[in-house]
């Protein structure tokens, strides 16, 4: 999960990529970068940390230029260094920069294509250096001087047949203009913008349509699976299908947890979906529990509040906000490492005592991953003098690995993997537990688009939809991505110096 931005402005682009990558922010804390381009120079800055921490007023001085990307990270295929920040850069041909979210299921095996056959060195352990110069091989091999749209949706085809798993993309070709795609699946979510100003069209595409509001921008629609969008230096917006019978299926786990909720995601308002979330688990627990008791609806934050408050409206419960939140906290589940993410639950959330004594709570998550958060939460509950802790997750039990760009590496850190729901209830310690349905979890975010026929579920179901992925490959990306690999690989980290940032 990592937040991408590109933008075509009649004026300086800087502020924009700025402020639009703060609010793409909550899909990654770890690093953060923006490219500008000017009078034939790429200008870049990036490194680790928060968008207000790597961007200072020199560098947002130096990112000269009315066209520029954006990208914010957090680690799943590469680590936490700094040379791994985001946006990449080749020099061949044309000079060429990329942000990517998303993750490659086939990267090895492109990397050593890349290094035999397109002559073509990785510096990194990033999947998304190598979908840099898998796109730069595929326009170096037109051997032309100039190049137009149809040059560059013809390098986006050949990435297509070359690359497996999700991606969506922004870049800038040098000399060129702006470039987007999205991969045939759509697994991973892009959208454009447009807005009129007195001296013509400015364009946005961003991971998350909230930014392009917030930014003054008009949503016009979802970048297709398997689309590309070429922006010319003088603002010419050319899209193309670059891929034949695409399949659909956007990772729905965008719709409980990632995205924001002022986001419509193909098509689909987050808002609403997370409202019909909560509706089918409160029918659910009158199904299950008809005779339950109930007191009160408390939301874990920040994502379950929508999913709660029309959970606790259709049980006629009362709803109350029970915790606390210190937001300069991240997310947990994709901290690095189980000791860390259990050190910062408490630190996270505060409860506020008076909304647990001597009541039945029911607490409302978006979903229960490795089960540390969960767990201690409904501890704090009890230490406050909840009664009984219930607990409700608006998404079925996660039981499989995520390999399309979301840090659920390895089976074995899900607590749900080889658990019943007695079992996980048992784990976390509450009194009873009650999940989504997975077609319920369906059917609440189809109704927002009903073109749609299918969902990446895998972290559900274990059926990836790429149909790439076997037991080997989840056996080598768990060892190379749990919890103490990376560590491992933080321990060895050395410094290394980018040539390519600005001072």
């Amino acid at each position: 999960m990592c937040g991408v931005i590109a933008i075509f402005s009649r004026n300086p682009v800087n502020q924009l990529l700025y402020d639009g990558l703060t609010v793409l922010q909550h899909r990654g804390q770890d690093a953060a970068g923006i490219v500008t381009y000017d009078d034939d120079r790429l200008y870049l800055q990036k490194d680790n940390g928060l968008v207000r921490d790597v961007f200072h007023t020199r560098h947002m001085q130096n990112l000269q230029g009315h066209i520029g990307i954006g990208h914010v990270r957090y680690p799943t295929a590469g680590y936490e260094s700094k040379e791994e920040a985001q946006p990449f850069y080749v020099n061949s041909p044309y000079g060429i920069t990329l942000a990517h979210n998303g993750n490659l299921t086939n990267a090895e095996s492109l990397k050593q294509d890349l290094f035999r056959e397109d002559l073509r060195h990785i510096n990194t352990d990033s999947d998304s250096e190598v979908l840099l110069n898998v796109f730069a091989h595929e326009l170096q091999q037109l051997r032309k001087y100039r190049i137009n749209e149809e040059d560059v949706f013809a390098a986006v085809r050949g990435v297509h047949q070359r690359c497996r798993g999700s991606y969506a993309v922004v870049g800038i070709i040098a000399g060129y203009g702006i470039v987007a795609f999205r991969d045939p699946y759509g697994i991973r979510p892009l959208a454009y913008g447009q807005r009129d100003t007195s001296t013509g069209k400015e364009y946005i595409v961003t991971s998350e349509s909230a930014a392009i509001g917030v930014l003054g921008f008009e949503l016009v629609r979802d970048v297709g699976p398997g689309e590309a969008i070429f922006i010319s230096l003088e603002g010419q917006l050319h899209t193309c299908p670059c891929f034949e019978n695409p399949q659909h299926s956007p990772c729905i786990f965008e719709i409980v947890y990632l995205a924001r909720p002022d986001s419509i995601i193909d098509g689909i308002s987050v808002y609403k979906a997370r409202m019909r979330m909560g509706k089918a688990l409160a029918k659910k627990i009158l199904k299950t529990y008809p005779t339950h008791d109930i007191d009160v609806v408390i939301p874990v934050p920040d994502t379950s509040r929508t999913a709660a408050l029309q959970l606790a409206t259709v049980l006629k419960v009362k709803y109350r906000e029970g915790f606390v939140k210190n937001r300069y906290i991240p997310r947990t589940f994709i901290m690095p490492g189980q000791g860390l993410r259990k050190k910062s639950v408490r630190q996270k959330l505060n409860p506020i005592d008076l909304e647990f004594r001597n009541k039945n709570v029911l607490l409302v998550d978006d979903s229960i991953v490795r089960g540390t958060t969960s767990q201690q939460i409904i501890q704090l509950a009890r230490d406050s003098g909840a009664k009984k802790v219930y607990f409700a997750s608006a998404s079925p039990p996660i039981r499989y690995p995520n390999v399309y760009g979301i840090d659920m590496p390895s089976a074995h850190e899900l607590l749900a993997h080889n658990l019943t729901v007695e079992e996980v209830c048992e784990a976390i310690g509450a009194d009873w537990l009650i999940y989504q349905d997975l077609d319920e979890l369906i059917a609440c975010a189809r109704k927002g688009n009903k073109n749609l026929k299918q969902f990446d579920t895998s972290c559900f179901t274990g059926q990836y939809v790429t149909g790439d992925i076997d037991q080997a490959y989840l056996e080598r990306v768990a060892n190379q991505r749990n919890d103490d690999s990376k560590t491992q690989h933080r321990n060895k980290q050395v410094e290394v110096i980018d040539l390519h940032t600005v001072a």
